[in-house]
C-alpha cells in the first residue's frame, strides 16, 4: 500500500474501510477446524453490511459455531456522515445469532447498547470475555491498542492490518515470540475496501464501482494466532553463501540478504532478511532473533559519529542510521540514499527494515 494513504487516513480519522466478502471467504476457508463449538465476536462490524457477519451467519452450521456476536461503533458526533447516511439518532447495538436460518443474515437477537459500541467500552469488553475468537477489520489507526487488548484477554483472533505493523515496537515482540503471525493469504495486488461515499478523495487509489467509492490498499495483511498449514511449509533453499554476495553489516554481526529466496543453505549465523520473509516464516525452520529497525527493537554494535545522509546530491542529517542495520558500499549508488560518517572510511547503505533470523 502507499503508506501515505494510511497516514492520511489516520490524520483525518478516516478509519472506515469495509472488507469485501470475497476477501473474507478467501482467508477464512483455511481455518474451519478452529471454529467448531466456538463463539465468534466481530466487534467492529455493523451486521447490516459487515462481510464478516455475513460470512459467519451464512456458514454458521457449516462451521459448527456455538454463537455469533457483532457490535459496531456509532459516532457520537456527525453521525449523518457515515457510510449509509445513518440517522443522527442512530444507536449502537449488539446482534447475536445462535442458529435458525443461516441464509437470512437479518436473523438474530438485536439489543441496544448503552454506549457507542467502541471496542474499548465496558460493554464490548464483557462480550470479548465471553467469546473464543475475534474476527474483524479493526480501525487501522488503533491497531496497536486493539492487539494489546486481544493479548490482555488472551483471545484467539484473525484481523486485518498494515504489514508495516510488524515493525512497531509493541507488535514485533509478539511476532518474535510466536504469539502473532501472518495469515494465509498474500495480496500482491492489494485489497479493495469500500469507503464512505462522502470521504474526501485523499488518494489516487479511490475509484467508483457499482455507484460506491472504493480504495485499493497494498501492504494489507491478515494477522492471527490461529494456526494454518502455510505456516508449516518448509522454504526450499538453494543459494550457497559467499562473502561477495552477502555483505556483513558494519554495525551488527549478521549478513544482509536482499530476497527471501536468496537465504543461503545451511548458513549458521544471523541473517537480516526483508520483512516480507514473514510470508514464508516457518517456526520449525527458522528462529527470529530481533528486528534491525529502531532502537527499541535491536542494539547496534556501532554508533556512527556525525553521520550525514545524501539523497540526489543533497546533504542532510543522517542520525537515522544509528537506529537501523547498515553495510558499507564501494561507490555512490546511481539512485537512492547513502550515508557518510566520521568513523567509517567507506560509504554506508541502510536497506529497508530487516528481520534478523537464524536457521534452526
Amino acid at each position: 500500500m502507499s503508506n501515505e494513504n494510511l497516514r492520511l487516513a489516520r490524520q483525518v480519522k478516516n478509519d472506515e474501510f469495509y472488507t469485501q466478502l470475497s476477501d473474507v471467504e478467501k482467508e477464512l476457508k483455511h481455518y474451519k477446524e478452529h471454529f467448531k463449538d466456538r463463539i465468534v465476536f466481530c466487534n467492529c462490524d455493523n451486521p447490516e453490511w459487515s462481510a464478516f457477519w455475513k460470512y459467519f451467519h451464512l456458514n454458521f452450521n457449516h462451521l459448527g459455531l456455538k454463537k455469533l456476536i457483532s457490535t459496531h461503533y456509532v459516532k457520537e458526533v456527525n453521525t449523518e456522515n457515515t457510510l449509509f447516511n445513518i440517522n443522527p439518532d442512530a444507536f449502537s447495538y449488539k446482534m447475536e445469532y445462535v442458529g435458525e436460518n443461516d441464509e437470512d443474515i437479518s436473523v438474530g437477537v438485536k439489543t441496544k447498547l448503552k454506549g457507542n459500541g467502541d471496542f474499548r467500552s465496558s460493554e464490548c469488553v464483557e462480550l470479548l470475555k465471553e467469546c473464543d475468537i475475534v474476527v474483524t477489520n479493526p480501525p487501522f489507526s488503533m491497531f496497536r491498542e486493539y492487539v494489546a487488548q486481544l493479548m490482555e484477554y488472551e483471545k484467539k483472533f484473525l484481523i486485518l492490518g498494515n504489514q508495516n505493523a510488524v515493525t512497531y515496537k509493541d507488535i514485533f515482540p509478539l511476532i518474535r515470540d510466536n504469539k502473532l503471525w501472518y495469515g494465509y493469504s498474500v495480496h500482491s495486488g492489494g485489497l479493495d475496501f469500500r469507503i464512505p461515499d462522502d470521504y474526501e478523495e485523499y488518494s489516487k487509489n479511490v475509484f467508483i464501482r457499482d455507484g460506491h467509492h472504493f480504495i485499493n490498499l497494498a501492504g494489507i495483511r491478515w494477522f492471527t494466532n490461529l494456526d494454518h498449514s502455510l505456516r508449516h511449509e518448509k522454504l526450499i533453499l538453494y543459494k550457497i553463501y559467499s562473502p561477495e554476495e552477502y555483505p556483513t553489516y558494519d554495525n551488527y554481526n549478521a549478513i544482509n540478504v536482499d530476497k527471501t529466496s536468496d537465504i543461503p543453505v545451511a548458513y549458521e549465523g544471523i541473517m537480516g532478511v526483508p520483512i516480507t520473509f514473514l510470508d514464508k516464516y516457518n517456526p520449525e525452520q527458522f528462529e527470529i532473533i530481533e528486528l534491525g529497525n529502531g532502537r527499541d527493537n535491536f542494539t547496534p554494535t556501532k554508533n556512527y559519529i556525525n553521520p550525514k545522509m545524501y539523497k540526489n546530491g543533497i546533504e542532510s542529517n543522517g542520525n537515522a542510521i544509528n537506529r537501523v542495520l547498515v553495510y558499507t558500499i564501494d561507490s555512490i549508488p546511481s539512485k537512492g540514499v547513502y550515508y557518510k560518517a566520521d568513523n567509517c572510511d567507506k560509504l554506508l547503505f541502510a536497506p529497508y527494515a530487516r528481520v534478523c533470523i537464524r536457521c534452526k
